[in-house]
């Protein structure tokens, strides 16, 4: 198991917030575990993500067994607002990246949470919250 670097603040240590691990905040984890140079680390982040993304693009569904999964979701087009003038927009249908995560990292998490490591209320309740949205 990973643990993150103690250094890390919460967004700008606002009360409420929810810490956030940035890439480059990875790429010093990825570094520091494998001792690696954070060039050396940088290169397998980057081709982790890049081949994620080309296998979403390419229509593929991404398996990480024990962590989760990634796919592409429809969304329907729908009728939206424009949030300045209130007009009615026409917003089309579109595919969307979503993240399942797995039965494991679930358990690992709720175990967590169960155990004081993660406070409960920082949790975030929205279930979309994991959806990449343009």
């Amino acid at each position: 198991m990973v643990e993150r670097d103690t250094q890390l603040q919460p967004n700008g240590g606002e009360e409420g917030k929810v810490e956030v691990m940035t890439k480059a905040e990875l790429v010093d984890e990825v570094a520091r575990v494998v001792q690696l140079t954070k060039k050396q680390a940088e290169t397998i982040v980057n081709i982790v993500f890049d081949s994620i993304v080309e296998s979403l693009r390419s229509g593929q569904k991404i398996e990480l067994r024990g962590f989760g999964s990634f796919r592409l979701r429809n969304r329907k087009s729908r009728t939206g607002r424009n949030p300045k003038t209130g007009e009615k927009v026409e917003v089309p249908s579109k595919k969307i990246p979503y993240f399942k995560p797995g039965k494991e990292l679930k358990e690992l998490i709720n175990k967590a949470i169960e155990e004081g490591m993660v406070p409960a209320e920082e949790i975030s309740e929205n279930p979309d919250a994991a959806e990449v949205v343009e």
